[in-house]
């Protein structure tokens, strides 16, 4: 929400995450805080399925490359991160649009109901159903490049301590830093793909279209601080995210090796 907002002025704008929290509740009722929840939730399984397995095959598709540990592991990423996109896009668009809705819980339209509004309007394509399609596409290959990049080659570097509870910490640790960096990184290509998929600032006219563009606006109406609004929230919920997602790949990974 703090990314679709354009500036103080906004009469929808939030003056902190505490101010979010209170309006929210206030206006929209408990289960604002839960609008759009089911595109995620649909798309959990699949997104993970494809973030692991696509950054394993493509680990060994650049191992007949010769390149670098640390580069192999980046652009490992960088590709899993952009197959992930082609699979989450769909659900990002009705998610960002429900929850921009801010009418209360029982007001607004079902997800399915939303979905088909969008395709029968606007059709599947880049000013559908795929809206944004650029912006999610840098914002997962980022993320993931560095995600990945950063967690293998700093977790090859730090020494492993044989105690198991230490060296559940140092991976751990690693993690939470890989996924607060990456957002830090990538987070200029997710306020890009919220205001694309976004309300627009004026309805039937299209001011967000394309991704680098729309950072170029952000950036000259509002400044660059713009650029990352909402990073508090996202690394919140992707720095030790992210280092339970692969802390439980890990750890998982190690036992079908095993077994």
């Amino acid at each position: 929400m703090f990314q679709i907002q354009r500036c103080a002025t906004d009469p929808n704008s939030y003056k902190s995450l505490g101010d979010s929290f209170r309006t929210i509740f206030r206006i929209e009722g408990l289960f604002g805080f839960y609008k759009g929840i089911l595109p995620p939730i649909l798309a959990e399984t699949p997104k993970r399925a494809v973030k692991f397995f696509t950054f394993e095959q493509y680990k060994k598709l650049l191992g007949y490359v010769s390149l670098s540990p640390a580069l192999t592991f980046a652009i490992a990423g960088l590709g899993s991160g952009l197959t992930e996109a082609i699979v989450v896009n769909p659900f990002e668009v009705v998610k960002v649009g429900l929850q921009a809705n801010r009418n209360k819980f029982t007001e607004q339209p079902s997800t399915m109901s939303y979905a088909r509004h969008i395709i029968k309007k606007e059709g599947l394509g880049l000013q559908g159903l795929n809206k944004g399609f650029t912006a999610t596409l840098g914002r997962h290959g980022v993320f993931n490049m560095v995600y990945f990049g950063f967690y293998y080659n700093v977790k090859n570097i730090v020494p492993v301590n044989k105690d198991p509870t230490l060296e559940f910490l140092r991976k751990f640790g690693i993690g939470l830093l890989s996924g607060t960096i990456a957002s830090v990184i990538n987070i200029p290509f997710d306020v890009a793909k919220s205001r694309i998929q976004g309300p627009q600032p004026v309805p039937g006219e299209i001011k967000y279209r394309t991704c680098f563009k729309t950072m170029a606006t952000v950036y000259q109406e509002e400044g660059i601080l713009a650029l990352y609004k909402g990073l508090l929230p996202k690394i919140m919920r992707l720095g030790p995210g992210g280092a339970v997602m692969l802390l439980v790949y890990e750890y998982t990974y190690s036992w079908l090796q095993e077994n």
